[in-house]
């Protein structure tokens, strides 16, 4: 029977192997957006911003309050895990 499943689903193959792409992608994704030093470096590059008269105070804070709720949002790890 095993063969026979493994001749039928082969032409499915390549739509598994593009689903398996598109989830590695969107781990890495993911990760990147958690990663403490992508937030820090992102932080430093708005100091440097408003430091060199490019964005406003008020700017740099919006943006530092989205990088800081990007970081505290729900981890997706840690919700597959719970599933």
């Amino acid at each position: 029977m095993g063969l026979l499943s493994f001749i039928v689903t082969l032409p499915l193959a390549p739509v598994r192997g593009v689903v398996s792409l598109a989830e590695l992608i969107q781990r890495q994704v993911e990760e990147e957006l958690h990663d403490p030093a992508t937030a820090r470096r992102e932080l430093e590059e708005l100091e440097d911003a408003r430091a060199a008269g490019e964005i406003s105070t008020e700017a740099e804070e919006q943006a530092q309050q989205a990088i800081l709720d990007r970081m505290t949002a729900a981890d997706p790890a840690t919700t597959a895990e719970k599933e």
